[in-house]
């Protein structure tokens, strides 16, 4: 019984570990670097009408000047009304989406971080760390990282263009992988966010790099064409918005 356990357990570990990886070119890979998401932001402007929408769809309008947030993430908005000065005070649970412009101070920030790491000139665009169009955020029951109870939160979609099937919401308290810099020159490699929120149906998670792989085949095994083009063991984390747009377009394809 024993012989039989360990000669099936090598045909496993076999298996698995001659499994053909796909080999991409290059090209591919480069392409499947380029960050794709929304630039994820903490800040609204206090200075550019912000828009409410309740759940009841009334709609208020007002300057942002005061917001209240749990691990990043808003359960409280305040605005101020343009016409009447008088601020009223929403909780994320009375909220259903709302749209804010970032701060000055937050894009100038993210200008000077783009700036300090040669990585990005090759993978993400300046033009999203200066966005002057309006963030999207939308309310969600989510239980941070994983661990505390359900609570609802306005969180920001920063895969507004293709969120139909997978939606990615921004981690405000997301680390990024670590690089090195020579006598000051700008960092050379690092600068991947670990984290982000996702959800797919019904399920919305905290998904961590490190959790990447035993989640791949909740978020992409539905598509045997995409996982036979982007299987598992040939994908890395650094891949993740571009795997999440290729799958919506391959499923919606």
């Amino acid at each position: 019984m024993r012989l039989k356990t360990l000669l099936l357990a090598l045909c496993i570990t076999a298996t698995t570990t001659f499994a053909q990886k796909v080999k991409y070119s290059k090209e591919d890979i480069k392409k499947m670097e380029m960050y794709l998401f929304n630039e994820g932001f903490n800040t609204p402007s206090p200075k550019k009408t912000s828009t409410i929408t309740l759940k009841d769809g009334t709609s208020h309008k007002g300057f942002c000047n005061s917001i209240e947030t749990k691990k990043g993430q808003i359960y409280e908005v305040a605005i101020k009304d343009s016409i009447t000065k008088k601020t009223t005070k929403f909780s994320a649970d009375q909220i259903s989406e709302m749209y804010v412009y970032p701060s000055n101070g937050e894009k100038i920030m993210k200008v000077s971080k783009y700036m300090g790491n040669i990585r990005n000139y090759s993978t993400k665009k300046l033009t999203k760390s200066t966005n002057n169009d309006r963030i999207y955020f939308v309310n969600q029951t989510v239980s941070l990282k994983n661990k505390k109870d359900e609570k609802e939160f306005l969180m920001q979609v920063i895969n507004p263009g293709f969120d139909d099937i997978i939606s990615v919401y921004h981690d405000p308290r997301a680390k990024e992988t670590t690089g090195f810099s020579v006598m000051g020159s700008p960092q050379l490699g690092g600068g991947v966010i670990k984290s982000y929120y996702v959800k797919k149906g019904d399920k919305i998670m905290w998904l961590h790099k490190d959790d990447f792989e035993d989640n791949y085949d909740f978020l992409f095994g539905d598509n045997s064409e995409f996982v036979k083009k982007y299987p598992k063991n040939s994908v890395e984390w650094d891949y993740f918005s571009f795997l999440v747009s290729e799958y919506t377009a391959m499923t919606n394809g």
